[in-house]
């Protein structure tokens, strides 16, 4: 069940510019791939937040959130629900304005202490599902 309301989802989209995508990786058979690129094409820069740090697409990675060395504006979560309380924990710590939290992915703690703390929430749906049916302008 999607957690986060239309306006919330839709500023998420729509007013945002550097979203960190922890997960991600250079495997392109993996959805957090897919959802990267999807943003890529529609206006966002994505940086990769994976252990291997990997140059994704001429960006380059970062093993943390915390080794980014700019402003996140969002942190997508691509991560099992069990490891995600203390990603967004780390996306609190670093000022992010928001965190999403993939289709499949909850920890309502976490977004209990994120929206306590002043981030946007999104929980449990997914940017290529959530713009088309907010009608927004993303038609890449």
């Amino acid at each position: 069940m999607r957690y986060g309301d239309d306006d919330t989802i839709r500023h998420l989209l729509a007013d945002t510019e550097v979203w960190a995508v922890v997960g991600l990786s250079n495997d392109t058979r993996r959805t957090a791939f897919g959802i990267a690129d999807y943003l890529r094409r529609n206006g966002k820069r994505v940086v990769p937040v994976h252990p291997s740090a990997p140059v994704v697409a001429g960006e380059q990675g970062y093993a943390t959130l915390s080794e980014i060395p700019f402003a996140v504006d969002v942190v997508d979560l691509f991560v099992r629900s069990e490891l995600a309380g203390p990603v967004v924990d780390e996306a609190v710590k670093i000022g992010a304005k928001g965190v999403w939290l993939q289709l499949g992915v909850r920890d309502d703690a976490a977004a209990v202490r994120a929206g306590e703390a002043g981030l946007d929430v999104v929980m449990d749906t997914c940017p290529a599902m959530e713009a088309p049916r907010l009608g927004l302008d993303w038609t890449r």
